[in-house]
């Protein structure tokens, strides 16, 4: 029977280790790499042509939730897992949207991980039980894809000057950008903005 060719995205590196060695250990599971950031998955999503991605979503140049969709987009064959911290619905949400086959949180038990990507591996879908009964009840995300991805840089501290020039956008269209995303989330500036829309799962 053939395995399971599972590739691993995770910027921590302990943590990284820790779960290809409780994949690896599995008898119909194969973990064809383990890499650092989001980038580097794409790559070698491509490389490899696992069948299942798992991935955190905060990673460098590339987040979970950016790589999922890309994925999903050129290697639709490839099912993704998420496994973060964030037990949050807008996250989620956005997870799902973006073509997610499962979104577990990393303080489950280690088997669920390797359920988890049997099943998703069949065609099924895999959500914490307890995000899929929450998201129901919550906000619907009003940012637009080019508001979240300003506010998120913006909110890191990137300069107005350095956004318009890095997104090849006038200085203006930036700060409209901005000042819509801040009205939308009721907030006085832009750190104010992005520490609301990251606290639902927005950014």
């Amino acid at each position: 029977m053939s395995k399971i060719k599972v590739l691993l995205a995770e910027d921590q590196g302990m943590v990284r280790g820790a779960l290809a060695a409780l994949l690896g250990i599995e008898p119909d599971i194969e973990v064809v790499a383990a890499v650092a950031d989001g980038q580097e998955a794409f790559r070698a999503v491509g490389q490899h042509r696992p069948n299942v991605v798992v991935t955190d979503i905060e990673m460098p140049h590339m987040t979970g939730l950016e790589l999922t969709a890309r994925v999903r987009e050129l290697y639709p064959a490839t099912r993704i897992v998420i496994v973060t911290t964030f037990a949050r619905p807008g996250y989620l949400r956005r997870a799902l949207s973006a073509g997610a086959s499962g979104y577990l949180l990393k303080d489950r038990p280690a088997s669920e991980l390797a359920d988890a990507v049997r099943r998703v591996h069949t065609g099924l879908r895999v959500v914490d039980p307890a995000l899929a009964a929450e998201i129901w009840n919550t906000e619907e995300d009003p940012l637009s894809e080019r508001e979240r991805q300003i506010l998120r840089r913006a909110g890191e501290g990137e300069s107005t000057a350095d956004l318009a020039k890095s997104l090849r956008l006038s200085e203006g269209t930036v700060r409209n950008y901005l000042s819509e995303a801040m009205s939308k989330l009721g907030a006085a500036n832009r750190i104010e903005a992005a520490r609301t829309a990251r606290a639902k799962g927005w950014l």
